[in-house]
């Protein structure tokens, strides 16, 4: 059983199984999360049925799922102090998807981000029917994401600036339930945004940001032959080895920052500023402190990967305890809205 006491107020935490993480992932994401931990009840769920609105490839769900268990299991979830679970294994979530649906505003799912996008690019090609490609999985996104939250009692959910406004929908759909059936029956998340963005600009190989749409991601866990040949095409300029450089304007420079102590940081910005060291110095540095970090917890990544780890026991015991949570939940929304 998990060591947390009850009485700590909750943090939820969804994370989409849709690729191979990278080190932007580490850094922007799931460092962050994972210090919660240390104040809050923390939970955090594999969001699988999410990923169906763009995800259809089986086998890929099966391996992305538990590479996201394994990824953040390996970074340092200990399971023995939180929960992490598989949505799909907390069945709970579907029938409060439902019952919020019976309450939520059809105008308000015409605001969310994700459909307006898509009506936007599909007005932007000259498409006169600007739903076209649009399916009701995206359609209803904000409320399965309202229910994840609610089912857990969420005190807090901590996410980005692009995904504040599925805290706030869920917020804003448990109000409307609470006016209709009794106050307190839903509790009413708080959204946490990131203390400092930096993390959230990492740049990629190519100077922009670390993101799987750009193809210039560094993966989590790749192997060191394949880690050192991206680190070394990082986009650089052309300063001669003998001539000051600018660190800061540096997308190496960057990566280094969170990975180097700050002593290794203030050597490095010293010798780059006074001249005498050269751009591919610098990233022989960067891939030898990454890999230091990363080599123990790819090597541990790897056992948990494997067919007959443990992992599927960690989610299932995971899900077990989510499960209790959400029934209760689940159980006073049946109650308040007169079905037993």
């Amino acid at each position: 059983m998990a060591t947390q006491s009850p009485a700590r107020p909750v943090s939820l935490t969804g994370i989409k199984p849709t690729g191979d993480p990278h080190l932007g992932n580490l850094i922007g994401a799931i460092r962050p999360a994972l210090q919660l931990a240390d104040s809050y009840d923390a939970m955090y769920f594999i969001a699988d049925y999410h990923a169906l609105t763009v995800l259809r490839d089986p086998e890929q769900m099966r391996y992305y799922t538990r590479s996201v268990a394994a990824t953040w299991i390996a970074a340092g979830l200990d399971t023995n102090r939180i929960t992490m679970y598989r949505q799909s294994d907390v069945p709970e979530t579907f029938e409060l998807h439902w019952v919020l649906s019976c309450v939520s505003a059809k105008g308000l799912m015409n605001r969310a981000h994700a459909y307006k996008a898509a009506r936007d690019k599909n007005a932007e090609a000259g498409k006169s029917d600007l739903d076209a490609g649009v399916n009701m999985g995206l359609y209803n996104y904000p409320v399965l994401m309202a229910a994840d939250i609610l089912l857990m009692d969420s005190d807090v959910v901590p996410v980005g600036k692009d995904q504040s406004q599925h805290v706030e929908y869920a917020a804003d759909i448990a109000g409307t339930f609470n006016h209709l059936f009794g106050e307190d029956k839903l509790k009413v998340p708080r959204l946490v945004l990131p203390e400092d963005d930096a993390a959230k600009t990492l740049p990629g190989i190519d100077g922009r940001k670390m993101s799987k749409s750009y193809g210039n991601t560094i993966p989590l866990f790749a192997p060191e032959n394949q880690l050192k040949k991206l680190v070394r095409r990082i986009a650089t300029d052309s300063t001669p080895v003998e001539e000051p450089k600018d660190p800061d304007s540096s997308s190496a420079f960057q990566l280094y920052e969170q990975f180097a102590s700050p002593e290794q940081l203030a050597e490095t910005r010293k010798r780059l500023e006074a001249g005498g060291m050269g751009w591919g110095d610098l990233k022989n540095q960067l891939f030898e402190v990454i890999n230091d970090q990363i080599g123990p917890l790819r090597a541990r990544y790897e056992e948990l990967m494997a067919p007959d780890s443990d992992l599927d026991a960690l989610l299932d015991a995971g899900a077990e305890r989510a499960r209790a949570r959400a029934r209760v939940v689940v159980d006073r929304v049946r109650e308040a809205v007169g079905i037993v």
